[in-house]
């Protein structure tokens, strides 16, 4: 009977030649880790759907952000939770909001760390959506404005990265002229270029508070059966001066980063999202998955499909298994 001579098991013999002939490699340096900061005092909160991860006032926030960069993690995503809410999110713009704080406070107490601020309206407005409501629904251009104040009093706090996620159309190019026209200009925009509208959010929006209040996203957010509109919402954002391009979620959206991959020169990002991380943490807390491997399997398999950089809950597990 005819046996190959080829036999792909003689590069898996032992842990080292593994390693050595492995095609794609995990780091801390590719993983920026999501918090939640709440404007209230002396609070570590842990949110129900999330466990392992808190809202947590300003001074439990940079005790965190410390040791995160003692861990090596090079980077970090804000989502602010402020006291007062109303229809304009006007907590989104103050340039003394819970952001905006934390910002100054996380860069007066590390050296390293990279500081990405989210830019949205959902977790400051009191109907919970993207933006300013007209006619029952968000209105893209005024909504514009409200984005570029929020961005500019990031950036004048020490924001080191902008991340405008609502999904509006033209804001891309709206924030760079505004950071532009104050002198930011060296402030990069990491673009949610590709997200949907998906159930996979829906601890997120717990732990931000930011549960729409009627109706839903759809209208502004991606709808999750389209593949080539991913790549027409990234062309544009790239034409409007995007630095970073993400794809959101990462796990069943794998083919969207690979198309990512295969059309774009620019840095990728995956946002390991939040219902992501809830279902392989109630799978290992049930015995049912073995804690290292599967964090570790989950976030290689997003590098693999192209991704360059990962928004995941799981960063600081993961640098604490190293």
């Amino acid at each position: 009977m005819y046996f190959s001579t080829i036999r792909p098991r003689r590069l898996r013999q032992n842990e080292t030649i593994r390693r050595m002939v492995r095609e794609n490699t995990l780091s801390l340096d590719d993983l920026i880790y999501p918090m939640f900061v709440t404007e209230k005092n002396n609070v570590k909160k842990e949110i129900p759907s999330m466990p392992g991860i808190f809202q947590m006032c300003i001074e439990n926030t940079v005790k965190e952000c410390i040791q995160l960069e003692k861990l090596g993690i090079p980077a970090i995503i804000l989502f602010g939770i402020p006291n007062h809410k109303d229809e304009k999110g006007s907590e989104a713009y103050n340039e003394n909001g819970v952001i905006q704080n934390a910002i100054r406070a996380i860069k007066e107490n590390t050296s390293k760390l990279m500081v990405i601020t989210d830019v949205c309206m959902c977790e400051y407005t009191d109907h919970g959506h993207c933006g300013i409501i007209k006619d029952n629904d968000v209105d893209n251009d005024e909504t514009l404005k409200y984005l570029c104040m929020e961005a500019l009093t990031h950036a004048k706090a020490g924001a080191d990265i902008i991340a405008p996620s609502d999904m509006m159309d033209g804001r891309i190019g709206a924030i760079r002229d505004t950071l532009d026209s104050n002198n930011f200009t060296n402030i990069p925009i990491m673009s949610y270029s590709s997200k949907y509208s998906s159930a996979y959010y829906g601890p997120f929006r717990d732990a931000a508070e930011s549960t729409p209040q009627f109706g839903d996203r759809r209208t502004y957010q991606m709808d999750p059966p389209n593949r080539l509109e991913a790549i027409r919402e990234t062309e544009l954002d790239i034409a409007e001066g995007a630095d970073i391009i993400m794809v959101k979620p990462a796990l069943a959206y794998l083919d969207i980063i690979r198309d990512m991959k295969e059309n774009f020169n620019l840095p990728l990002a995956a946002y390991n999202v939040s219902g992501e991380y809830s279902m392989i943490m109630n799978a290992i807390d049930k015995g049912y998955f073995e804690k290292e491997k599967i964090i570790t399997e989950t976030l290689t398999s997003m590098k693999r499909a192209g991704a360059d950089l990962i928004l995941t809950y799981f960063a600081k597990t993961y640098a604490e298994m190293l």
